[in-house]
């Protein structure tokens, strides 16, 4: 990015956190290049190294971006990635990988027979996050921004090691044991956090992640609990709502990633919380894209939270036309660099006739 692009963007990144973008909503609209790089890259022998293989890794990423164009206030970025229960792994247990994800092997049995969860600074999983962040950097020179790896502490966390319906169980019958272990898990989430955030702010401003939002100024993190969409009320506001205060009194900034269905019975707490800038609402797989949850997100925009909506391209109208512009970021992906053009223009004309 050059200097005027990059002032530009950092302004209207700060003008969506602090719900000041009157315009048009924040947007992100991705078209494929026209460059076509469809270059073999030479993949390792197994699925496992393939994920660890810093040559492929950043070769991969390298196509990915050239094949991207970015309109909007789109950012290209990358992140560490070695699935979203790399806390678990840092935490003791082992991960599984497929071609696109990863996943824990359940190892705690009893969690009064467990030592007490600590953050080892020569844990292999670790440290290949932060060779894998390192590398990113060194590369980026200014083309991409760099975020912190998908790290999910928390009640997620605990799933990562015992297992989802084990853990539901142990909420009713072992209830005393799960309070000092999300405190546990919290404090290695904070040691993973700042020693990613200490490689990446020598190298640029702020701070993104997996969710493409990038704050000019913070270093801003998600928060989440996929495990709420499995259990009560009760149990979210008894073993899930105090460590999630505790996180976001931690975060500088934070957005929670809300997803499905399961877990809208806790939207009423989410944006009673002070600390909590904005929601993702992520309908899931199955259900009305974005469009039709125009009462969700107002209900959120009414309390005065941002929101992040990734969706269709036959959504934006609607968005555009029900919500206000102020802390709304729209991402989505187009056919043509033209398409991207006309999609921005359209929500620029929608939110311009609702202001006169």
């Amino acid at each position: 990015m050059n200097t005027k692009s990059y002032d530009t963007l950092r302004d209207k990144w700060l003008a969506f956190w602090d719900m000041e973008n009157h315009d048009r909503p924040l947007m992100s609209v991705y078209a494929p290049s026209e460059k076509n790089d469809y270059s073999t890259i030479s993949a390792p022998e197994t699925t496992k190294e393939r994920w660890f293989d810093l040559d492929f890794i950043l070769k991969q990423h390298r196509r990915n971006m050239n094949n991207t164009c970015f309109y909007g206030e789109a950012i290209p970025f990358a992140c560490a990635n070695l699935g979203p229960d790399i806390l678990g792994a840092i935490c003791g247990c082992d991960l599984i990988f497929g071609e696109d994800t990863s996943w824990a092997t359940h190892f705690v049995v009893d969690w009064d027979e467990l030592e007490p969860i600590k953050f080892d600074p020569q844990n292999p999983w670790f440290l290949k996050i932060q060779e894998i962040t390192k590398m990113f950097l060194d590369d980026s020179n200014g083309e991409y921004l760099v975020g912190v790896t998908d790290l999910h502490p928390g009640m997620d966390g605990l799933v990562s090691m015992r297992g989802p319906e084990e853990l539901c169980m142990d909420l009713y019958e072992t209830p005393e044991s799960i309070a000092p272990r999300v405190n546990q898990m919290f404090d290695v989430y904070k040691e993973v956090f700042l020693a990613q955030t200490r490689l990446i702010q020598d190298h640029q401003s702020g701070a993104t992640n997996w969710m493409g939002v990038w704050h000019p100024d913070k270093n801003w993190y998600v928060s989440s609990c996929d495990f709420a969409a499995l259990i009560s009320l009760d149990h979210f506001d008894a073993f899930v709502l105090p460590g999630l205060l505790k996180e976001l009194d931690f975060l500088p900034a934070s957005i929670y990633h809300l997803d499905g269905p399961g877990a809208l019975r806790t939207l009423d707490r989410l944006i009673e919380i002070t600390d909590l800038n904005g929601i993702q609402w992520v309908p899931g797989a199955g259900n009305a894209t974005p469009g039709g949850w125009i009462p969700i997100y107002k209900r959120i925009q009414a309390a005065g939270k941002c929101i992040v909506a990734n969706c269709e391209p036959s959504d934006v109208k609607i968005l555009c036309e029900e919500l206000q512009p102020e802390g709304l970021y729209i991402t989505c992906s187009v056919a043509s660099e033209s398409d991207a053009h006309d999609i921005i223009r359209m929500a620029e004309s929608i939110c311009s006739d609702k202001r006169r």
